[in-house]
């Protein structure tokens, strides 16, 4: 067997930064076999320059909105955004496909080698079938009203069959989640949740302060979203609460659940959300995509919060509507610029390691440990540039 022997400028393993001189031992396949002194690999040693690092975990994208790139323009606000992805999907099948294989392309050359993946859609399998990235699918459903629940449900449930028919079961999985708070009716809601028991899920969350508004009193900014879709007023509950007070209680079978964006999250919110999820046997993963929420609202999300309540924090691109790429070594230099006081072990743990363990894929993927298979990546030290060994 023969063996590959690296050494870089630093070496952190997923957790921490290892000391100078460390040089990292795989197989010929990349497969990790130690973590020596420079004394002890003797010679072969090849040298490379930046960070070297597990394969990236990006925790949340959409693969299938890949074509939007460039078209919708930045700080247009949440809702504006959401009308412009509504009408602006009209493009032809080759013209998709290409998109996505471009940005397929692109996140591998990157070094991410898993994603938490939102489709509404199978427009992104024939991409997955060929991938060396690792899929979670999560297959997004929207359903505004209780009445039309079973027929929405039967409509995603036939964009599941075909994830699950036609990508590998031992590398990828597929799941039903809901979009969001402004978009599932509380049937559809209990429903996923049974069907979804003991599974990772995923759900836009608090991204603007009229989904709260929703809830509390029924109106709010969403209406003009609604409209669109042929519904004159909301069709969920008014409930008085915040969003995420209104619909969590319906999750209870036991879900690591991702919370995505979380941008107008009170600390007050986190807490019951917390508290819920240690109540029902539930992981919490608080799922940040920074430059996503400069893009549309020019706004970052409460990371201190989320830091000082000790979450399990995960890193995500969102898409290509909503960024300028699809690179988590991005998303870590703003983290960086917007919140220097994080400690940088800290952020690259964000975007290795947890998010390999939100996933369930930690037995392969997310640090240097022997026996693991996570992929090899180097990363410039202004964090704008990584690639894949």
């Amino acid at each position: 067997m023969a063996y590959r022997k690296f050494s870089a400028d630093r070496i952190f393993d997923g957790t921490r930064f290892r000391d100078a001189g460390t040089v990292l031992i795989t197989d010929e396949l990349g497969k990790i076999e130690d973590i020596v002194s420079g004394t002890e690999a003797v010679d072969d040693v090849e040298r490379l320059s930046g960070t070297l690092l597990p394969g990236l975990i990006n925790a949340h994208c959409h693969l299938e909105l890949s074509h939007l790139k460039d078209v919708i323009p930045p700080h247009t606000g949440l809702i504006e955004f959401l009308v412009s992805v509504v009408q602006k999907r009209g493009f032809s099948r080759e013209v998709i496909d290409e998109a996505i294989l471009r940005a397929e392309a692109e996140m591998q050359g990157n070094g991410i080698v898993a994603v938490g993946d939102i489709g509404n859609t199978a427009d992104t399998v024939f991409c997955k079938s060929k991938s060396s990235i690792r899929w979670q699918n999560f297959i997004e459903v929207l359903s505004f009203t209780d009445e039309s629940t079973p027929t929405n449900l039967k409509h995603y449930q036939s964009v599941l069959d075909t994830y699950q028919a036609e990508l590998d079961p031992g590398r990828h999985r597929s799941v039903l989640v809901p979009h969001a708070p402004y978009s599932i009716s509380p049937s559809a809601f209990r429903e996923l949740n049974r069907l979804g028991a003991g599974q990772v899920m995923s759900i836009h969350n608090q991204e603007h302060p009229a989904e709260d508004e929703l809830y509390r009193s029924g109106g709010g900014e969403y209406l003009k979203l609604f409209r669109i879709f042929g519904i004159d007023s909301s069709p969920f509950p008014v409930t008085g609460k915040t969003s995420l007070r209104s619909y969590l209680p319906h999750f209870d079978e036991k879900q690591t659940l991702f919370l995505v964006h979380n941008t107008f999250m009170p600390k007050e919110d986190l807490d019951f959300a917390l508290e819920h999820a240690t109540a029902h046997g539930m992981e919490l993963v608080i799922c940040i995509c920074i430059n996503a929420n400069l893009y549309i609202e020019n706004k970052v999300p409460p990371i201190g919060q989320f830091l000082d309540k000790g979450c399990r924090i995960v890193m995500g691109t969102d898409s290509y509507s909503s960024n300028w790429q699809l690179s988590i070594g991005s998303e870590i230099a703003s983290v960086r610029q917007h919140f220097p006081g994080i400690p940088e072990e800290t952020v690259l743990h964000w975007a290795t390691l947890s998010g390999a363990k939100a996933l369930r894929w930690d037995d392969q993927l997310g640090s240097f440990e022997k026996g693991k298979k996570p992929g090899l990546v180097v990363l410039d030290q202004a964090y704008r540039s990584s690639r894949l060994i």
